[in-house]
This record gives C-alpha cells, structure tokens and sequence, in this order.
C-alpha cells in the first residue's frame, strides 16, 4: 500500500519507510516545495504514524532552466520543503539533485516505531463508514488556472465559472494540498480507524479500489457523496466530463486520506478534526459505507455532489457539510 513496513530484528520495532515524488503543477516554488513534502509524508499518516525520524529530500532540475532560473526558482523548491518538514515535526538530512528534462520534486521517509503507532491497512468490516478530509478536485482546478490564459480552453468552461471562482478554486487547492495529514493520522488512533490511504494519482476511486483489494475481511466499498472544490464538478461536465472528475478517477496530489471507521465513531470524528486546536483548514465528510463484498469498490451512479467553498469566498448552507449521511445520498 502506502508505505514498507519492514520488522526490525532487535526491540520488537518496525521500520516504516516511503517514496514518493511529483511534476510540478503549480507556479509557486516555494509552494511546490510543500506540497511535495506533504505528499511524502501522507504515505506515513495514512497507516496513522504521526512521526517522522527523517526525510530525504529528491529533486532533478531542469536542463531547460537558465542559470538565473535555476538560482531563483530551486532555493524556494527546497525552503518549502524544509518548511514543511519542520512543520511535520521532522527536518530534511539529506537527499539526491539531479540534471533531468523536467523538473521532479520528491523525498524520502522513514521512521522506526512501535507496532502500537500504526494502522495497517486491512481491518475494515461490514457496517463501517469511509470518511475523506480533503476536497477532490485539485487537477481540474491546477488546469483551470491554466486555462485563463488559453481562449481556446477557456471558452469551453466560461459560462459555467468565472475568473474570480477559478483562482479562488486555484489558491483552495493549493493550501489543501499543502496541509499536512498530519492531525487525521493522530485522530485515526483516537477514534479507532479499520484501515486508510491517500488520495493522489489514481484518484478516489483508484485508491478505494486498491485499499478493498487490502481488506482480510469479505467487504466492498460504496462511494455516495463528493465533496469537490465549489464549481470544479461544473467545469469537468463542461469538458465533457474529459477530467473523469465525477467518475472519481481524476488525479489528485497530496489528497486527503480515505479512512474506514467504524460507524459510531464517523460523525464524531469530523467533528474533532474541525475543531480549532488543530489550526484553520482541517476538514472531513462521511463519502460512502463498508458492506459485505468482494474487495471492490465503486461510486454509486447519481453521487452527491458536496460543493466545498473556497477560503475567501461566501459559503452557502449546502457547503462543507462535514455530517453528509451516505444513506440519504442519491
């Protein structure tokens, strides 16, 4: 799944480590830089590990870049980075530089810890909820960013959105996916998690597929709700559904974690994950159940689209509904 999990042959510990890297898709360096940090370090808080020991931090420059580009750009990469980890309680030792055609951003975590400190990931049973705490809709709203300056693309999408709802839509997505997992993954432990992941490349339902495939027991699971960045889901039906947003396949980047709880426990854990001991931004909806299955998972046809407001932007009673029942769900 998310992370190695190698027995250690003194003490009883386990050494728990992960990889992860990305092309950058945002044109804040500095920026890049965090999100590649937190998209590293959510593999550890999706089995609920909340500490770090270290990090390796990988990055190629690109051949492409000039030397002035190189010495302006590349510094910030590396501070967002660092800035992250510290943030993560963590800091970065060392790491990799390489020359590439492209610009890569990534690192290295690892962490040696008790097997009381981690969930694996294959204890969901029947009767459990499935709970996400970040929006969906990262990549349609990183291209619709990029559309603004496309007439060709934009004129596809401009009667459904407007220019202020894509950056609001844009900075929305980039602070979700620069925060860290870090407070979900401690709440797992608190409320009892069965079983969770991270939603990145392969999308929700990518990720749901491969965490089922996980499960000891006999379940399936069942997406009902999206929670989705406000007007994202208007902007992939325009394109024609190219994104495969609503199909729940689009690729998101240092996505929230989709955890199986069980179903007392559901409710109150979006609750607590809001609450302000944690800091601005932590959010969570209840998207779907656990039943009895085949180790598959699917979206239901007509799913519930959440609209989640963007920071900045008037919110309207139907948004950011954390409680959202999957049984009620269309």
């Amino acid at each position: 799944m998310d992370s190695c999990v190698i027995p250690l042959r003194h003490g009883g510990l386990s050494l728990v480590q992960t990889t992860d890297f990305f092309y950058p898709l945002v044109e804040d360096p500095y920026m890049m830089g965090r999100i590649a940090c937190a998209n590293v370090l959510s593999d550890l808080y999706a089995m609920g590990i909340t500490e770090c020991d270290n990090m390796l931090m990988l990055l190629s420059v690109s051949q492409k870049m000039t030397e002035e580009e190189r010495e302006k750009i590349m510094p910030l990469i590396i501070k967002g980075f660092r800035d992250a980890a510290e943030d993560g309680g963590t800091s970065v030792t060392g790491g990799q530089t390489v020359l590439n055609p492209w610009i890569i951003v990534g690192g290295v975590a690892t962490v040696v810890c008790q097997p009381n400190e981690f969930i694996m990931p294959d204890s969901a049973v029947p009767g459990d909820v499935l709970v996400l705490t970040k929006p969906l809709g990262t990549q349609v709203a990183v291209n619709a960013h990029q559309w603004l300056d496309n007439p060709e693309r934009w004129n596809k999408i401009k009667l459904v959105v407007s220019k202020e709802d894509v950056e609001l839509a844009y900075q929305e997505a980039m602070f979700s996916m620069a925060m860290l997992n870090r407070t979900a993954a401690s709440l797992m432990h608190t409320f009892n998690a069965h079983a969770a992941t991270d939603i990145t490349g392969f999308g929700i339902l990518g990720h749901a597929q491969n965490l089922a495939k996980q499960q000891r027991s006999e379940v399936s699971f069942v997406i009902h709700n999206l929670p989705i960045i406000a007007k994202m889901a208007a902007i992939s039906k325009a394109c024609g559904n190219r994104s495969r947003l609503l199909q729940g396949t689009s690729p998101e980047t240092s996505g929230g974690l989709l955890i199986c709880l069980p179903r007392e426990q559901a409710a109150r854990f979006c609750a607590e994950i809001k609450s302000p001991k944690y800091g601005e931004g932590h959010q969570a909806w209840i998207i779907g159940i656990v039943e009895k299955g085949n180790q598959t998972a699917r979206i239901i046809d007509k799913p519930r689209i959440i609209e989640v407001t963007p920071r900045g932007a008037s919110a309207s009673p139907q948004d950011n509904n954390s409680s959202a029942s999957p049984e009620v769900a269309s």
